[in-house]
């Protein structure tokens, strides 16, 4: 998450803690908005798991059946 945190900061040119606000915002949000079973994946997946915030969206887009 620290990597996300610092391309906001850099991107939207805000301090560091205004970041770290924003980009948990996003997660929260985010989590409110996907299947369950994803959902819960979030926190794990910013936390550097193995297979990370990419295997989520791979699995959320196999879940509502998008091609790839």
């Amino acid at each position: 998450m620290d990597e996300l945190i610092k391309q906001v900061t850099d991107r939207a040119g805000i301090p560091a803690d205004k970041a770290k606000l924003a980009v948990n915002t996003v997660l929260d949000f985010l989590k409110t908005k996907l299947p369950a079973p994803f959902a819960g994946q979030i926190d794990t997946a910013f936390a550097g798991a193995k297979g990370g915030f990419a295997d989520v969206i791979k699995g959320a887009a196999d879940f509502v059946g998008a091609k790839k």
